[in-house]
């Protein structure tokens, strides 16, 4: 039998020398590297901290003049104290620039026909200057006149029946002094107005739900897409955050306009494939609307009358949807009327109306048409509120509307 040193014996004496004598070079160069940063803080003359036995932390004395500091004894058995070197005093950092604060609901507007009127001059140049100059000159109002009345009212696009209500009024009142003259005529005819204009309801709360949804309908043509831009921008200076919905998917140039608004007014855009179904595209921006937390969802919707029935249908569906993805949308939907369509403005409000409920009217480019008479057709007509009226091009030309301001830029005792 052959005997000898067993080779696995000594491959485990190799491995123990080796990390025995690993550690000892390991051991040898952190002593090291511990002694030159000692060196160099002591050549650097910074105060130095003491650890005493306790564990509690002192600081020694500066260096003297010549650079040395004094070294104090060290017990026998205690560690010899450590030189720390102290961070340098952090450099003063920029202030962070703060969120701008959210604005404030703009103040309520001081009622002024005055300011008004600018964007009621065609209409005030029509049918008002007519009657203006039957009262022209005229001391007293006799009964004869009445006939001339008639026929302008008529001519005004107010609608027969709100014509024929206003003239059975101021028969009736010729007998009164008040109505004698031109003066009181301007005055009743103003205060008339004002009343079929004020029709009751609640008001239109932005903070009514979170997010608010807003649903805009209305013939192509009628300035939908611009009224919801125009919304959208006054929302955001409003300090709310808006989303905006693309239902229009059967007009391309809609959803570009549209995204062309939400860029300008920076808020986003949700928006399907050209013909897709418009109520998924709600359904969606709707939900999303709920998941980030938006304040307003501001949803676009198609307008081809001339296939009115497909489109009451469809539109009837987009309100169902809507209502699965929010419980209660859309919390308003706004009809959008051109008001220099005249009268078929009022034919239109009482088709979309039988199949929508409508809770608001958009009278847009009253500017542009001296058919803005058509607004008391429609209120007398339908029994719904004007919301916003369009007097311009600008964001600020949509103006929250109010009946009294209206009426004073109307009937203006110069007209």
């Amino acid at each position: 039998m052959e005997t000898g040193i067993n080779p696995d014996l000594i491959a485990a004496l190799v491995t123990v020398l080796g990390l025995v004598g690993g550690t000892a070079a390991a051991y040898l160069l952190v002593r090291r590297a511990r002694a030159a940063r000692r060196r160099q803080i002591e050549a650097a003359g910074e105060p130095r901290l003491a650890t005493p036995a306790n564990g509690a932390l002192k600081v020694l004395p500066e260096d003297d003049a010549d650079g040395d500091a004094a070294a104090p004894e060290t017990p026998a058995g205690e560690r010899p104290d450590a030189r720390i070197l102290p961070f340098p005093a952090p450099a003063a950092q920029p202030a962070m620039p703060q969120d701008k604060p959210v604005a404030d609901l703009p103040p309520a507007r001081v009622k002024d026909g005055a300011a008004l009127a600018p964007g009621l001059a065609r209409t005030r140049s029509g049918w008002v200057a007519r009657l203006g100059q039957i009262f022209a000159g005229r001391k007293e109002i006799d009964p004869a006149l009445v006939d001339e009345i008639e026929k302008v009212l008529l001519t005004a696009d107010i609608g027969v029946r709100t014509s024929q209500k206003l003239l059975e009024e101021i028969r009736s009142s010729l007998g009164r002094n008040e109505l004698k003259d031109p003066a009181a005529i301007w005055a009743f005819l103003r205060a008339r107005s004002t009343e079929l204009l004020t029709v009751g309801g609640p008001p239109f709360d932005l903070g009514l739900t979170r997010p608010l949804v807003l649903l805009v309908i209305g013939v192509n043509g009628s300035g939908k897409t611009t009224t919801i831009g125009k919304l959208a921008a006054q929302f955001k200076a409003a300090g709310k955050t808006v989303l905006l919905a693309a239902g229009d998917t059967f007009r391309a140039a809609a959803t570009e306009q549209l995204e062309v608004w939400g860029s300008r007014v920076g808020a986003p855009v949700v928006r399907g494939k050209e013909g897709a179904d418009p109520s998924s595209v709600l359904f969606d921006a709707v939900k999303r609307g709920k998941a980030e937390n938006f304040d307003v969802v501001i949803a676009d919707t198609a307008g081809r009358l001339h296939t009115k029935t497909d489109l009451m249908d469809e539109l009837q569906k987009v309100r169902r949807v809507i209502g699965k993805a929010h419980e209660g949308a859309p919390h308003e939907t706004w009809l959008v009327i051109d008001s220099t369509s005249g009268q078929n403005a009022i034919a239109q409000a009482q088709i979309f109306t039988q199949a929508m409920a409508v809770s608001g009217i958009v009278l847009t480019k009253l500017d542009g048409t001296a058919k803005g008479g058509v607004i008391l057709g429609i209120v007398d007509e339908l029994r719904l509120p004007v919301r916003y009226i369009g007097v311009g091009e600008r964001v600020e030309d949509l103006r929250q509307f109010d009946a009294e301001e209206f009426a004073q830029a109307l009937f203006q005792n110069d007209a």
